[in-house]
């Protein structure tokens, strides 16, 4: 009885959870953490981070990142409008910061906060490839996907209680055994390939948004051509892995590029840098 009311209860809870859509992909998402508890507590974690980081500034590279990140805004501005989504980044406090580390890095908070760490410029190479990192990396706030991660997190740790309440009666390895059953199934079977699904969204985001933005969408491909390289190979097994492999990633860019120059003219674009 006490089993059947706490997966009542989960189910319950996922239903309740599926609040939000997805503005590109029309889908029903997770949302059982609010944006409004979720953007005030990403822009104080921003500022922190900033204030313990070595924050570039006046440089042309620093002016680069800040330059790309408008373009980007603007354009994920435009298609949400002609979706329909008005006031949709009402919310947002859009930064653009270039940080000292040679880490191969960048990231966009919840809310617009971006961080490009100066490891990944070599990579990026040309302002077309930041804008590659960029349209990707704003991709994973338009969408909502650290809410997401938030709340698959919190719906994890209810089924855990549930399986834990569920073998509490049973010998000690039967407990071990489960249990370890359940956080390498949650984990390889849900977790891992939600991450992945969110990668490769954001991939096909982000390259429709350089594209809007006036950036040549082919070089999405060969950036990860370079990042490919980059690693030397040391990637571990895509299902073992929250991000898609180069491979993957690369036949998906080259694949998704002419649907991006095409959706990218009904804004009137028609040249590309």
């Amino acid at each position: 009885m006490k089993i059947r009311k706490i997966l009542a209860s989960l189910s319950i809870l996922l239903l309740m959870s599926c609040g939000a859509t997805n503005p590109f992909t029309g889908k029903k998402t997770l949302s059982l953490v609010p944006n409004s508890q979720i953007l005030p507590m990403a822009f104080q974690q921003y500022n922190q981070f900033l204030g313990e980081n070595k924050v570039v500034k006046g440089t042309s590279d620093a002016e680069m990142i800040k330059r790309v990140g408008q373009k980007i805004a603007k354009a994920s501005e435009r298609y949400l409008n002609a979706r329909g989504y008005v006031g949709y980044l009402k919310d947002y406090r859009w930064e653009y910061n270039l940080v000292q580390d040679e880490t191969v890095n960048a990231w966009c908070m919840p809310g617009g906060k971006i961080v490009f760490y100066t490891g990944i410029l070599p990579i990026a190479k040309t302002e077309t490839g930041i804008a590659a990192i960029m349209g990707h990396e704003v991709a994973h706030a338009l969408a909502n996907h650290g809410q997401q991660r938030m709340s698959a997190g919190k719906i994890q740790q209810v089924a855990g209680a549930a399986t834990a309440v569920a073998i509490s009666g049973k010998d000690q390895q039967t407990q071990q055994i489960v249990g370890t059953a359940f956080g390498l199934g949650s984990q390889f079977g849900v977790m891992l390939p939600f991450s992945r699904s969110h990668e490769t969204e954001a991939d096909e985001i982000g390259i429709l948004l350089m594209a809007i933005a006036g950036y040549n969408p082919d070089e999405a491909a060969e950036l990860w051509k370079r990042m490919k390289a980059n690693s030397g190979g040391q990637a571990p097994p895509e299902f073992m892995s929250t991000h898609p492999s180069s491979d993957t990633r690369i036949a998906n860019l080259t694949a998704w590029a002419p649907g991006a120059k095409a959706e990218a003219k009904k804004f009137g674009v028609t040249t590309f840098k």
